[in-house]
């Protein structure tokens, strides 16, 4: 991204309160993309979310469903952002210098904790997906890393012994959107393959070293066609499994673990607890319900928190513009 474009994105962060993290993430990627009219998506990363919704409160009252501001203020906000939806506060249709922005606001701890251990794979997943870092004070990128890894290890797990790069990034970007009710009704059917085409170099610039690695340890190997790498093929065996699966964060291999046993691997060392694998597909089957209970879970109460944080008005509108998306798609 050229510098007077980073400077363009950045201007938001000018009328708000500091933040210790900002990224854009979504259409205003897409190289191609000329919608001026398209809202500009952004996740803001905040030690404290009460007192920093209190100062913007100050500074951009409008930006907030009138009822909160005068029912409970900062407090509220946060609060139903916590308790109702995933821990984070979204202000779309935010006018400003010509342009229309959404933020969502959460805690750095939170975003943390899903970045590792996909608690709510809410904002985890929005980070497997290519974003623009405008703000990192506490170096959430390279906390990402293991996040790439794991996305990389479930994306895998999903896919055949032979798959094309464009396949690859298909999958890690559906992950979040497993399970996802808005998936059903009030998305563009086309999503995956548009944001896929449409940041393919993006998305390759992100998880070519993460392939790199897995080749290294002997479970990709790459096949070029011209100057790219674009077919993959992958070691399938119960090892190259196992190995997958130990990426995955730990929450989620516990929750594996419950669900498909595990043994103790005695040896020299340490004992170490290995989840038992029968076949690779009992662990793609496990891993997929995982993660879809959890988007359909975190969706669902967004969905809701934000139909009450944003208005019925504001909600109305932003769902009738998803649905006319996704109506456009199936003719």
């Amino acid at each position: 991204m050229d510098e007077k474009k980073r400077e363009e994105l950045a201007g938001l962060l000018t009328i708000l309160p500091p933040v210790e993290f900002c990224c854009v993430y979504g259409s205003t990627l897409h190289p191609n993309n000329h919608d001026k009219s398209r809202m500009i998506d952004y996740i803001l990363g905040v030690q404290d979310p009460v007192e920093w919704h209190s100062q913007n409160l100050k500074m951009n009252r409008n930006h907030y469903a009138s009822w909160m501001v005068h029912l409970g203020g900062a407090k509220l906000i946060t609060e139903v952002a916590d308790k109702i939806g995933v821990g984070v506060h979204f202000n779309p249709f935010v006018s400003w210098n010509d342009k229309t922005f959404k933020y969502g606001v959460v805690r750095v701890h939170d975003l943390v904790e899903d970045v590792l251990n996909w608690e709510t794979f809410y904002l985890s997943g929005r980070l497997q997906k290519p974003v623009h870092v405008l703000v990192d004070n506490l170096e959430v990128s390279n906390i990402n890393s293991s996040n790439l890894r794991a996305a990389t290890s479930a994306a895998l797990l999903f896919l055949p012994p032979n798959f094309t790069q464009e396949e690859f990034y298909a999958k890690i970007c559906s992950l979040s959107y497993k399970g996802d009710l808005r998936m059903l009704f009030a998305e563009d059917r086309h999503k995956v393959k548009k944001i896929v085409q449409g940041q393919f170099d993006l998305f390759k610039g992100i998880y070519k070293p993460v392939l790199e690695e897995f080749a290294t340890k002997g479970l990709l190997r790459f096949s070029s066609s011209g100057t790219h790498l674009e077919n993959i093929t992958q070691d399938c065996g119960l090892p190259a499994v196992q190995s997958l699966v130990s990426c995955l964060p730990n929450a989620v291999r516990s929750n594996m673990s419950m669900k498909l046993g595990e043994r103790k691997n005695i040896s020299t060392g340490p004992v170490v607890n290995k989840i038992v694998l029968k076949s690779r597909a009992d662990a793609a089957n496990c891993l997929e319900k995982i993660i879809r209970r959890k988007v359909m879970v975190s969706s669902v109460r967004q969905a809701v928190s934000g139909v009450l944080t944003v208005g019925a008005a504001k909600a109305t509108r932003y769902l009738a513009n998803k649905m006319h998306k996704a109506w456009n798609s199936w003719i």
